[in-house]
């Protein structure tokens, strides 16, 4: 298990790399689908493998409330519980319990917290949440660490960074397994503390590293200048993670800042609300202007629902509320993704990137 980089772009920071796994090779930069649940909401595997999906991402937290450390351990390990033979990689639950759970109390030895499920009572350490990933079994794990919203005192930070350093010691010593191991870097949006907290986690020697604790409120501005900063301070052969992002737009600039690997949510939770993405902009298909057009979502996409269905059609299925609506959107959306991931590959192994995103912020925002 290991990353390799195999090209930098010569008109910006963009790289190309190939993670490899117990469960496959990843090629980089890459688009993870979320699954938190260990599902692609509405989505099956093989519609997944189809769009060219290499990597999925499920939650920790989540899996650690349902179904449990019991059931996912008699299935023997998260791969055969959701049929899925491709790399995984699992979050610790750091942001949901500090986003989700209730009356949270955060101490040196670990997080209690309430679960927003039912309410019952749950205190988690470091080398608690590194052994509940290796019942997962997950390709790629994470530790556990304090995700703080914006804004955030510089005093809160610092203290929130003494935590989280010592959380990633101790995870790195609960290890003991195969499985890879990403360092989590987080600061907020000052950069004087991110740049201590690179040295503090790289310090550890780490597989690979997320840059955490961006895109939580900050405006776009920020959120750009912490990831290039971030990014640029990481080291070069080691995989760089940027959790929680995002549009396409967002992830092409986070490709031109060095960001290697993103999840996110948006094509799944905004396909479910009639949104697709297009290589010629945002379509919203519940709209009226639709309702008689019988053109593909995209015709540049060769997806099974650009293949097969209308917008007209897509609409309809939202107005009468029919589930296959939003199954074929959200199918379009990560097909979208994955794809214009693929281009982008393509483009940074011919150091035309920089190219590449301006002519796509064109089309795409021209519409």
């Amino acid at each position: 298990m290991s990353f390799k980089l195999l090209h930098k772009d010569k008109s910006s920071k963009a790289r190309l790399g190939l993670l490899n796994t117990a469960h496959g090779k990843v090629h980089t930069p890459c688009f993870v689908p979320v699954g938190t649940q260990a599902t692609i909401k509405a989505l099956s595997n093989d519609e997944m493998k189809e769009c060219g999906t290499e990597m999925i991402m499920a939650n920790a937290y989540h899996l650690y409330l349902r179904p449990g450390e019991k059931v996912l351990k008699k299935a023997g390990g998260l791969h055969k519980f959701m049929a899925w033979d491709g790399p995984i990689m699992t979050d610790s639950g750091g942001y949901q319990i500090f986003s989700l759970a209730v009356l949270r109390k955060v101490r040196k030895e670990g997080v209690e917290f309430k679960s927003h499920i039912d309410g019952s009572k749950h205190f988690m350490t470091p080398e608690h949440i590194i052994g509940f990933q290796k019942i997962l079994g997950s390709d790629i794990m994470m530790p556990l660490d304090e995700c703080l919203h914006y804004p955030v005192s510089r005093n809160n930070v610092e203290e929130s960074l003494k935590i989280t350093f010592d959380w990633a010691k101790r995870s790195k010593k609960a290890r003991a397994t195969k499985q890879m191991l990403f360092g989590i870097v987080q600061g907020s949006t000052y950069l004087d503390l991110r740049k201590r907290a690179v040295e503090e986690i790289v310090g550890l020697d780490f597989d690979g590293y997320a840059i955490g604790g961006v895109a939580v409120g900050e405006p776009q501005d920020l959120i750009h200048e912490v990831t290039e900063y971030t990014a640029s301070a990481l080291p070069q052969n080691k995989a760089r993670y940027l959790m929680g992002v995002g549009t396409p737009l967002d992830m092409l600039d986070a490709i031109s800042e060095g960001a290697d690997l993103f999840d996110c949510v948006v094509p799944t939770r905004n396909g479910r609300n009639g949104q697709a993405f297009t290589w010629s902009g945002e379509l919203q298909l519940r709209n009226a202007p639709f309702k008689e057009d019988f053109a593909p979502v995209d015709k540049k996409c060769a997806c099974y629902t650009c293949r097969n269905h209308t917008r007209a059609y897509i609409r309809h299925l939202f107005n009468t509320d029919e589930i296959l609506g939003l199954r074929l959107v959200s199918l379009h959306n990560i097909c979208f993704y994955v794809k214009l991931i693929e281009t982008s590959r393509k483009a940074i192994k011919e150091d035309r990137f920089k190219k590449f995103v301006k002519d796509f912020k064109v089309r795409y925002r021209n519409r």
